[in-house]
């Protein structure tokens, strides 16, 4: 009997205790508004600013370049939508393997006299450089490559991308939220080299959700898209989630202190899962490029993947078929599709991401598991077939 193995972490991640200890006193004693000036509001406004200067930390940018937002889907539509609003339309360029809450901001400028346009990327799930120098030479005034993959984890090279983009003088934005915590992010780095906006989310390194930030250059406009009480710079008016700020910073400062070990343990625990699917037949995608140490993203020939999810769920393994944000759809995954995978095969990916206390003995009892599962879904469809 196998104890059951939560193995998804890139859709989510338990809240660290020392996390939930860090935010447990804003919720009830410590509930003053940030905006209020008298004492209590003073602690909120000052537990803020603690946090925030945590969080640009973590992703080596400068207190004053946070915003704090609901999450990344929100973050990733304040830039989206937030710079359009400041710039003529004209050509708006994403990564084809975007994740929605990129992909849907940017096609709805289509409405407002936008073009649209997709950058391909290879049979690894990286940015073609034909496509992209095509793209570039019509111009773009906004560009947006996600640093690192939800499903397949491959790693970008934004830096790179934004700096042939300058001459272009597109602003350039990156979705970072799975790359946080993981790899070394360094926006001052991406800065100079041309990168103008990060996308982080909290409750992927063990933070809480519903915090996230958008890590922007103070020279880029944006218009906000809740408007109020002036609170963010402006670009983000409402009272602040003090309880949810205070847990993302916590998760940040501990994420990066714990990164080199955590990451060291899933690049040896992601060989060895690897390792026994290919003993089985598996098919691993973006195998060729570089990847978030925690993750794989897999398919196996003839078996459909919300099938398997779900038997491995009844065993107790909860993995996932693609991105959580887009669960309800029955659709192959269009990153997948992107990459040129057949969608027989497309249909069959089932994503394993690990995280900061998985184990030697759950990687392995998911690999017996799996063996099992696959064996009756075969065995069933022989009888039936």
């Amino acid at each position: 009997m196998f104890a059951p193995a939560y193995l998804d972490h890139n859709a989510t991640t338990p809240v660290d205790p020392r996390v939930l200890e860090a935010m447990l006193p804003w919720f009830a004693e410590r509930h003053g508004n940030a905006s209020s000036r008298h004492e209590y509001g003073r602690a909120a406004r000052a537990a803020i600013d603690e946090a925030r200067a945590k969080v640009a930390a973590a992703a080596g940018a400068h207190p004053t370049e946070v915003v704090f937002t609901s999450g990344g889907s929100e973050a990733n539509n304040l830039f989206v939508k937030g710079a359009a609003a400041k710039l003529k339309p004209g050509l708006v360029a994403v990564s084809a393997v975007e994740h929605p809450s990129v992909r849907e901001p940017a096609r709805s400028l289509e409405s407002q006299s936008w073009r649209y346009a997709e950058i391909g990327v290879d049979a690894d799930g990286r940015v073609v450089q034909e496509s992209y120098a095509a793209l570039l030479a019509a111009r773009p005034a906004l560009v947006s490559v996600m640093l690192a993959n939800n499903e397949t984890g491959v790693v970008q090279d934004v830096g790179g991308l934004a700096e042939q983009a300058r001459p272009a003088r597109a602003w350039f934005h990156a979705d970072a939220v799975q790359a946080l915590g993981r790899i070394d992010l360094d926006f001052r780095a991406l800065n100079a080299r041309g990168v103008h906006a990060l996308t982080l989310s909290a409750h992927k390194l063990g933070g809480p959700k519903g915090a996230g930030a958008l890590i922007v250059d103070k020279r880029v406009d944006l218009a906000p898209l809740v408007a109020g009480g002036g609170q963010e710079r402006g670009l983000r008016s409402g009272t602040e989630n003090v309880p949810a700020i205070v847990g993302f910073g916590a998760a940040c400062e501990l994420a990066c202190a714990e990164k080199s070990a955590v990451a060291t343990r899933h690049l040896a625990l992601r060989r060895g899962l690897e390792m026994g699917l290919a003993g089985q037949g598996a098919t691993i995608f973006g195998l060729g490029a570089e990847r978030l140490p925690n993750t794989v993203y897999f398919a196996l020939p003839g078996i459909d993947g919300e099938t398997l999810v779900g038997k491995l769920d009844r065993a107790g393994f909860a993995v996932a078929s693609g991105a959580a944000c887009a669960s309800a759809k029955i659709e192959p995954s269009h990153v997948l599709m992107a990459m040129g995978v057949a969608p027989e095969l497309a249909r069959g990916a089932v994503r394993v991401s690990l995280g900061r206390d998985t184990t030697e003995q759950q990687t392995r009892d998911f690999l017996f598991a799996l063996a099992e599962t696959v064996f009756q879904l075969r065995r069933l469809a022989a009888l039936t077939g």
